[in-house]
């Protein structure tokens, strides 16, 4: 009886024992497969993969960003054909292309829609031209005052003068001809002599031209041109006119813009299109409110603006003395340490408190880097502007807009055609 009473006890030692082995070896196996499963590890592991993504990710657009800087400061084989060709024509047939003696009336008669154009680019100059006057109610109370550089004077003038204006009234000149334009008077072209501006500007190595991201765009020769500067100095290259449209050269025109000239101005310089919406394009973007100067006169969450299609009141411009203001903030930011780059930041500063916000359908922007723009706000446009370096005359431009700005190329021309550009 006591022998069989002890079966059951052994049995049980014998089997706490074998469970105890059992939960040894389970703890084992956890602890074995615990790296291989544990989250915390997991998630460590999956956001060193993640960062390293990233930074594989921004190497790309670094490079990617470098290799559209670099287009966007080419000039196209069929761009530079077509202004050796209308060059040549400006030799061979001079008679055909002189201006003529005297100027018209027109030049200077206030009462007309007056529209100014500075460019290097006789193809795109002549884009906004033929689209300003496709669209206008009466092309023949328009006047174009096209400016371009010596080297470029007589394409524009053969490229203008073979368009069919419909009436409208217009001037090819170059700014070499405007002689107060000298750099006794113009602190920009004193700077634009500095090596290590030109150095900044002509950069084409990706380590140098990449270190500062954020500017990497505006790292541009055309920077450099006084061309893009000339913008500062409207009243005094037109005088005797009181209001003034400023087109950039890669815009286009697709509505009567006469409704302009309507706006009351209230007294303002400058009617632009705002382009802030929450943090964005705020004026600390564009300067550095860490100087003193900066920081004292202006409001770091003031609204920016675009260039680009700007309507100017010249009679307040000369009573602002909006040059002189120009010329203080470009002298003071000659080491580069108020702004670093392009014309808006010394815009924002000179047209601080004297821009008249214009309603937005005026002047869309982003076509030459945003593919997102809806067609609907592109349709209502005024003006539609390609700024950005996806320019549409380059092979990197933005298929969904192009159209946009081929249906104002003549491509039955017969230097369009002996250039080879390719129709849409």
């Amino acid at each position: 009886m006591g022998g069989r009473g002890a079966l059951p006890v052994v049995a049980g030692v014998v089997l706490v024992l074998l469970a105890k082995d059992l939960i040894r070896a389970a703890r084992a196996a956890i602890a074995d497969a615990k790296p291989l499963f544990d989250p915390q590890l997991k998630i460590q592991r999956l956001k060193d993969a993640i960062f390293a993504q990233n930074e594989l990710l921004a190497r790309a657009k670094k490079r990617g960003a470098f290799a559209s800087l670099i287009a966007a400061k080419s000039i196209p084989k069929p761009l530079h054909c077509l202004a050796v060709r209308l060059t040549a024509e400006r030799i061979a047939r001079p008679e055909n292309y002189a201006d003529p003696v005297p100027p018209p009336h027109a030049l200077e008669d206030p009462a007309m829609f007056h529209y100014a154009i500075f460019s290097d680019n006789v193809l795109a100059a002549s884009v906004v031209v033929r689209s300003a006057v496709a669209n206008s109610l009466d092309p023949s109370k328009h006047v174009f005052h096209v400016v371009t550089d010596r080297m470029n004077l007589g394409a524009m003038q053969v490229i203008i003068r073979l368009m069919d204006l419909k009436g409208a009234h217009y001037e090819v000149k170059a700014f070499e001809d405007y002689k107060f334009l000298n750099s006794s008077y113009v602190p920009v072209l004193r700077q634009l002599e500095s090596a290590n501006l030109q150095k900044f500007y002509f950069e084409n190595k990706l380590e140098n031209a990449t270190k500062d991201a954020s500017n990497m765009k505006f790292r541009n020769p055309k920077y450099l041109s006084m061309l893009n500067h000339l913008r500062f100095y409207l009243p005094e290259m037109y005088p005797k006119l009181h209001r003034i449209l400023f087109l950039d050269d890669d815009v286009v025109v697709q509505r009567d813009l006469t409704g302009l000239w309507k706006i009351d101005m209230d007294g303002k310089v400058n009617g632009a299109v705002e382009t802030c919406f929450g943090s964005f394009h705020r004026y600390w973007q564009y300067m550095n409110f860490s100087h003193p100067l900066i920081k004292e006169k202006f409001n770091p969450n003031a609204c920016g603006w675009a260039y680009g299609m700007n309507f100017f009141d010249l009679d307040s411009w000369r009573r602002e003395k909006s040059t002189e203001q120009y010329h203080y903030w470009q002298s003071q930011n000659e080491n580069r340490t108020l702004w670093k780059l392009g014309t808006l930041p010394p815009g924002l500063i000179t047209f601080y408190s004297t821009t008249k916000p214009l309603e937005k359908s005026w002047h869309v922007l982003g076509l030459g880097y945003n593919p997102s723009i809806s067609m609907e706000e592109i349709r209502n446009a005024a003006v539609v502007h390609f700024n950005g370096n996806m320019k549409p005359w380059l092979d990197i431009g933005m298929n969904q807009f192009r159209h946009l700005w081929t249906k104002y190329v003549d491509y039955d021309d017969s230097f369009i055609r002996q250039c080879n550009f390719a129709p849409p």
